[in-house]
């Protein structure tokens, strides 16, 4: 964190307009141009000190009424997390001592921000806060990252704003697999995951293992949801079930590896029997897209005719929806997190009953048992005793 700064600020103008002055007038009586007035009162020249005299003579008031000087929070070094341009704003959170920057763009312009980047590299950016230095760091320490690709996860962060308490929580959209790796990584304190494990019938449980070997962690239920079929409105082709989708001329896209649609499509098509060299010929299965949102959106255009997804992502743009398998959802927090403010915040919102009414108004979402842990990491040992 560098040394504080100062920078002033022009009340020139202010002034002059309180006083009903013209700007010719004041210019000439102060022994300056008009345009050096424009300079002076934009901030864009700082005036000697003769010429700041004159002027507070002219309107009659003191140099400090007319100039003052304003510390400026010094900058924060931070990571950035996705692609930041210089100017940009961004918000901050910090995860095992390293204070990390999200690009707020797009969406998120209705997001509060903590601050704008400046001397943006690949592998670094420094970072101007809104306010004093030390709050925005305050802030970020109290900010959980939470990755995931179930557009709820937004809801829920959502409501923890509302909540108004210490806690904050930011949403990062990745698939099931790449969440984990971003707590792996250092990069977000808790994943969301639906990730179906056909050979054991089990959810999440065994790639956390896999991905987290030996890393005591807590599995808590957010939500059970629909997972299934998204079709245009009216489902033209009229598709029951996954065995449909080897009909000649069905357009697919999938989602990308590693996400949890993913894993259930294929576990649906090994079921019918299709290899994996059969599923691969199916017109459009290398077509991938980056969320479920985006997956419903080229069924809505016209782009695909069906999807594999979750129910409130057909409901969410007006399309059809054909029930396959009912799924969890987890958070997934490695032990040293388990008491962030920023999670606690998430798990008492996620047990509200105004979160879990909207969540149910969604489509698909059943959050009857949300916020207990149902599995802790390591798992015990059996005794052979």
């Amino acid at each position: 964190m560098s040394a504080p700064e100062q920078t002033w600020q022009s009340h020139v103008r202010k002034r002059r307009e309180a006083a009903n002055r013209r700007a010719v007038d004041v210019a000439r009586l102060a022994g300056i141009t008009r345009q050096a007035l424009h300079a002076i009162e934009g901030g864009s020249a700082v005036p000697g000190t003769l010429t700041a005299l004159r002027l507070a003579r002219v309107l009659r008031c003191t140099v400090e009424a007319l100039f003052t000087l304003t510390d400026v929070p010094p900058e924060l070094e931070a990571v950035p997390v996705g692609p930041i341009t210089p100017g940009s704003r961004v918000a901050l959170a910090e995860v095992d001592g390293t204070l990390l920057a999200f690009p707020l763009a797009g969406a998120s312009l209705a997001e509060a921000a903590d601050g704008t980047a400046h001397d943006v590299t690949g592998s670094g950016i420094t970072v101007q806060p809104f306010g004093p230095a030390d709050n925005a760091l305050d802030a970020a320490r109290r900010t959980a990252v939470v990755t995931g690709c179930d557009p709820s996860l937004g809801l829920l962060a959502a409501h923890v704003g509302r909540a108004g308490g210490p806690g904050r929580v930011r949403v990062k959209e990745l698939s099931s697999l790449d969440a984990l790796r971003a707590v792996a990584r250092g990069t977000a304190h808790a994943a969301g995951i639906h990730l179906w494990d056909a050979p054991s019938g089990t959810s999440n449980l065994p790639f956390v293992e896999r991905e987290w070997p030996g890393r005591p962690a807590r599995l808590y239920t957010l939500w059970s949801w629909e997972q299934g079929l998204i079709v245009a409105h009216g489902n033209p082709h009229g598709l029951g079930s996954p065995a449909d989708l080897t009909r000649p001329g069905l357009r697919l896209v999938n989602r990308e590896a590693g996400a949890g649609s993913r894993l259930l499509l294929d576990a649906w098509l090994d079921g019918v029997g299709l290899t994996r060299e059969s599923r691969r010929a199916l017109a459009g299965y290398a077509d991938e897209a980056g969320s479920p949102l985006d997956a419903a959106g080229r069924v809505a255009s016209g782009a695909a005719d069906v999807a594999p997804g979750p129910r409130s992502a057909a409901r969410a743009l007006g399309l059809d929806f054909v029930p396959v398998q009912v799924e969890r959802f987890d958070l997934v927090v490695p032990e040293e997190y388990a008491a962030h403010p920023g999670l606690a915040a998430l798990l008492a919102a996620v047990a509200r009953p105004a979160f879990r009414t909207e969540l149910q108004t969604l489509g698909g979402y059943d959050p009857t048992h949300a916020g207990e842990v149902w599995a802790s990491l390591p798992t015990p040992t059996r005794s052979n005793a």
